[in-house]
């Protein structure tokens, strides 16, 4: 009898060393999770801040580019629907989401108006006057500026993102990282050129805009 209580008093204390290892493990892959969670949130808020950023020129910009002389008033309202899709696009600012489809949504809507930003740009070639006003060329400047640090937010995101489900997908941390609640969470998908900001500026000297890749 005595032998078989040395037996179990030394399986009991084997068996709890075992889980103090375990909890030990757990409490710090936890803690490197949250950690983790964390940086991604962050540089998720950055990336909406300066899409916000570039939101506010726009208000600024149709107002001056508005006032020239028979302007395409066509062009300006591709602008102003896009930046009203974009603010219609409801999503957390400072979590980053944890669907795929809703990241999808917003950065279609903010795609938009990209696209609707560059037409603009190459429409005002046509217009010296417009080219030689100095509030335009201010705000044009801002935009570049702008659209050089949302591209430079959204690496840093996906950066942060791909550490992030490395550590959820690996060996232990898979086996109880979703149930305190971490999940893989989706990237931005890259689009050629995407790596690279566009820049877009004008020869005044020139009847085209001299662009830089």
């Amino acid at each position: 009898m005595k032998k078989l209580l040395i037996i179990v008093g030394g399986l009991i204390a084997v068996l709890l060393v075992f889980v103090v290892i375990v909890v030990a493990i757990g409490a710090s892959g936890y803690n490197r999770l949250n950690s983790e969670n964390q940086n991604v949130n962050s540089k998720w808020a950055q990336v909406q801040n300066d899409y916000q950023r570039r939101a506010d020129l726009v208000p600024n910009l149709v107002s001056t580019v508005s006032g020239a002389a028979n302007f395409e008033k066509s062009t300006l309202t591709e602008i102003t629907e896009a930046r009203a899709s974009v603010g219609k696009v409801n999503i957390n600012p400072n979590v980053a989401p944890a669907d795929a489809n809703t990241l999808a949504q917003f950065d279609k809507a903010q795609g938009q108006l990209s696209s609707a930003l560059s037409r603009l740009l190459v429409v005002v070639e046509r217009y010296p006057d417009l080219k030689a006003n100095s509030n335009f060329r201010d705000l044009q400047a801002q935009l570049e500026g702008t659209e050089n640090r949302i591209a430079v937010a959204r690496r840093d995101f996906n950066e942060a993102v791909q550490g992030y489900n490395t550590h959820v997908k690996s060996f232990p941390t898979v086996l109880y990282a979703g149930f305190f609640g971490f999940k893989e969470k989706p990237y931005f998908t890259a689009t050629p050129g995407a790596e690279t900001a566009p820049k877009v500026q004008f020869d005044f000297n020139s009847k085209a805009p001299a662009a830089k890749p």
